[in-house]
């Protein structure tokens, strides 16, 4: 592509929920826009079995929401760049995304909506079990555990959903939760209180491994309180403890806090002039689907009165 082929009104990184919904108001409000993603379209939502809590919907899958809006994007002629974005930079009035394969997207504005990736247990030793008896997705790798027994660490909605989907599919499942009880719905709890096949085990962290020459039998656990250990035989295991932001790219053009999100209001401005925020990656106290799409909505809305100011010569 050339420099001008390459030049929008909006850039955009990251392709999920938040990102895709900055695209829509972008496109909706005449603005060029390109989303930059390494996967494409969909983000950690396609991960999710089973979505019951947004608006106007009883049921879908996450990957269904994430078509939807893959096809309602590619009908407006949204713009995807695939790459890994590596540095960020000022051009004039422009700013810069350059990605591992060289390629460079040029954007009056900027919005970022990167997501998250899944948090780790932090165990040593865990990466070699990672895709093969460790993992993250049910409905990626359920199927894998049909008829068998298998562990779930975390106790938020997302480990519940996964809980509930896995309990149709293995024999056994073990949820392992470091606190005194679930922080998921009080629907998703009850859900869980049904399932015969399920066990829950509650102030208790995984310690280590329990493996038998080279291959893995199952999981070490510890009572937080007392310290107690108990070995837990089972197949494989799912882990569903949360996110981490990546933004360390960002910090040279955005504050983050402690947890490494990045510091923004409910009007998405970061600390930069025309660059926006939306979605997992930015600071807030709750991180729901909902809330994902809002951000994207304010996001674009704002980059948007923002070109507009500065091509009419106003103030920002």
């Amino acid at each position: 592509m050339t420099q001008k082929e390459n030049t929008y009104d909006i850039l955009i990184v990251g392709g999920g929920p938040a990102g895709m919904t900055a695209a829509l108001y972008a496109l909706r409000s005449g603005k060029s826009a390109c989303i930059i993603d390494n996967t494409g379209f969909g983000g950690q939502i396609v991960h999710s079995p089973k979505v019951e809590n947004f608006p106007g919907t009883m049921e879908m899958s996450g990957n269904d929401f994430a078509n939807r809006m893959a096809e309602q994007l590619l009908n407006l002629d949204a713009d995807v760049g695939i790459g890994t974005v590596c540095e960020i930079a000022q051009d004039g009035s422009y700013k810069e995304i350059h990605t591992e394969d060289g390629s460079v997207y040029r954007g009056r504005t900027l919005i970022i909506a990167a997501g998250a990736k899944h948090r780790t247990l932090g165990i040593s030793g865990e990466e070699q079990w990672i895709g093969s008896k460790m993992f993250f997705c049910a409905v990626c790798d359920g199927p894998l555990f049909k008829d068998k027994s298998i562990a779930l660490i975390g106790g938020g909605n997302s480990a519940l959903q996964e809980a509930i989907f896995l309990s149709e599919i293995c024999r056994e499942i073990t949820i392992v939760q470091d606190l005194p009880d679930f922080t998921g719905e009080i629907k998703l709890r009850g859900i869980i209180a049904t399932r015969s096949n399920i066990r829950s085990i509650f102030g208790t962290v995984v310690e280590s491994f329990i493996v038998g020459g080279e291959e893995f039998q199952g999981l070490r656990v510890s009572e937080s309180a007392t310290g107690v250990k108990t070995d837990i035989a089972c197949d494989g295991f799912f882990v569903a403890i949360g996110l981490v932001p990546e933004n360390g790219i960002f910090a040279g053009w955005v504050d983050l806090d402690k947890q490494g999100y990045i510091i923004a209001e409910e009007d998405c401005h970061t600390k930069t002039p025309g660059i926006f925020v939306a979605g997992d990656c930015r600071s807030k106290s709750v991180r729901q689907l909902t809330t994902a799409v809002g951000d994207g909505a304010m996001a674009a809305l704002a980059a948007c009165r923002y070109i507009d100011q500065q091509i009419n010569g106003k103030e920002i």
